[in-house]
């Protein structure tokens, strides 16, 4: 299944607010299998020129994907065109404003019980060290902590000071119901990542702004 980036998705999400289209969509996604404008029509009792814009449209936006196959018992030369074929790009359509990511807060959060199971530690040093071993290994792919903040949804901006401001907490929602919790994980997570880069440079700070994510990134002070 493809992966979209943030404007990929609202794009899609856009896409899905059109009724049929969203019909067309779950049609296609449920199917199993690749359909045909005429299978998409016949099972939306729609005509088929009004369903063949929109599944196109549907491609268009990322949502559908399209090949073309004889469906016929005939086959080889003298047999026919080939049928084009939609079937599902995404298996999900999902995407938030600012960007958000609880997807890795329940990946850690999960790996995290499970070290603390299987290594019999205390849950909050579990969490410290599943954080900040995925920031490693988040710090080393991005090359550098902007690109890493970037790409995670921090929404980084120079603070003017040699450091960088946090305007977005990926983990926001889970933040507010579990300050403590998620605001130490996402603490491990940065330091994680500043090693991962290799940026001995700089250290995770709180921040109390609260427009702010909670931490922020700032020059060491020899």
């Amino acid at each position: 299944m493809a992966q979209l980036d943030e404007s990929e998705r609202l794009a899609a999400v856009a896409a899905l607010g059109d009724p049929v289209r969203r019909d067309l969509f779950e049609v296609v996604r449920r199917a199993g299998t690749a359909l045909s404008c005429d299978d998409c029509a016949e099972e939306l009792g729609l005509p088929r020129s009004t369903v063949r814009v929109q599944l196109d449209r549907l491609v268009a936006a990322g949502l559908l994907s399209t090949k073309f196959r004889k469906t016929g018992p005939r086959q080889g030369p003298g047999s026919g065109r080939p049928a084009k074929l939609y079937t599902a790009a995404l298996a999900e359509v999902a995407a938030s404003v600012p960007d958000r990511h609880y997807d890795l807060a329940a990946d850690l959060l999960a790996a995290a019980v499970q070290h603390s199971a299987d290594a019999s530690v205390d849950i909050r040093e579990a969490v410290a060290a599943v954080a900040y071993d995925a920031g490693t290994g988040l710090g080393a792919r991005a090359g550098s902590i902007e690109a890493m903040l970037d790409a995670t949804g921090y929404d980084p901006h120079p603070d003017g000071a040699g450091g960088t401001i946090l305007a977005n907490c990926p983990f926001h929602a889970l933040a507010r119901r579990h300050t403590d919790v998620v605001c130490s994980l996402n603490g491990s997570l940065l330091a994680g990542a500043l090693a991962g880069c290799g940026d001995t440079g700089h250290r995770v700070v709180e921040d109390s702004e609260p427009t702010h994510c909670c931490a922020r990134i700032v020059p060491y002070v020899s």
